[in-house]
């Protein structure tokens, strides 16, 4: 895995930092902690030099793609899977999907953004070489986080859609009280995929109020969460490291043609 720095906004102590380990005893058992990881020590000091909601905006913002104009969705009827549309209930409606074979082994994530029911763009990538089913769940609850805040800043509702439990619990459930014990669980059982799952419950603490987070059942014909599959198994396929959007015209049918995992 690549090496990281992160930024702490909000903790024991703030500024640059190398080492993951640092960052959780900063920041452990403090619900009101500000952090994140940058690719290269320059980002994450201009990072630190703005502000925590700024550099979530920014993160958002820089990985669309330069396009002279949007791509084309083409939303015909499909004739096998008969995939619905998401249920009507938030301004955006982002669905979010891992893939992983085998696993744990070279896994991808993906991630389907609807204007309440109509798709806007897709997105795949984070592909690891030994990886995890759960470990790409996450990340696509992350990236979808991600891309809610500076909705939601601008007065939006988000939905986020995710067939993965695990996921659902690890950060509506379970991180209050691992937080509330300093990050640990049970006979110091080790807490996989924490890096992901604190600065996923973070988020989700400073968005809650205006974010969604619902259960759909995977590979039941429902349009959003399966193409955010496909977009998994693409990331997988192509290695795609970082998390960038699909930008070929959205026909529905060809994607949804594609590899399933």
């Amino acid at each position: 895995m690549a090496k990281k720095y992160y930024v702490v906004w909000k903790g024991e102590k703030t500024g640059v930092f190398n080492d993951w380990s640092t960052v959780q005893s900063l920041t452990s058992g403090r619900a009101d902690a500000q952090f994140m990881g940058f690719p290269s020590k320059d980002e994450a000091q201009q990072a630190f030099q703005s502000t925590y909601s700024k550099a979530l905006m920014k993160r958002s913002l820089t990985k669309t793609p330069n396009q002279s104009s949007p791509p084309t969705t083409t939303s015909k009827p499909v004739s096998k899977l008969k995939a619905t549309s998401p249920a009507k209930v938030a301004d955006l409606n982002i669905y979010c999907d891992g893939a992983c074979s085998p696993n744990p082994g070279k896994s991808g994530t993906g991630m389907a953004v609807y204007e309440k029911d109509t798709l806007i763009e897709l997105w795949y990538g984070l592909h690891q070489v030994m990886g995890t089913n759960n470990t790409a769940e996450l990340n696509g609850m992350l990236e979808a986080f991600r891309y809610a805040a500076p909705h939601i800043a601008k007065g939006k509702t988000v939905q986020v859609l995710s067939d993965s439990k695990y996921s659902i619990d690890c950060i509506t459930k379970w991180a209050k009280g691992w937080q509330a014990k300093g990050w640990t669980r049970g006979k110091n059982e080790e807490i996989k995929n924490l890096e992901i799952i604190k600065e996923g419950f973070s988020l989700y603490e400073q968005l809650k109020t205006n974010l969604i987070i619902k259960h759909v059942k995977g590979h039941a014909n429902i349009e959003g969460n399966e193409l955010s599959d496909r977009m998994a198994v693409l990331a997988r396929k192509k290695k795609q490291l970082g998390f960038i959007q699909y930008i070929d015209t959205l026909d529905i049918n060809s994607i949804l043609a594609m590899e399933s995992g």
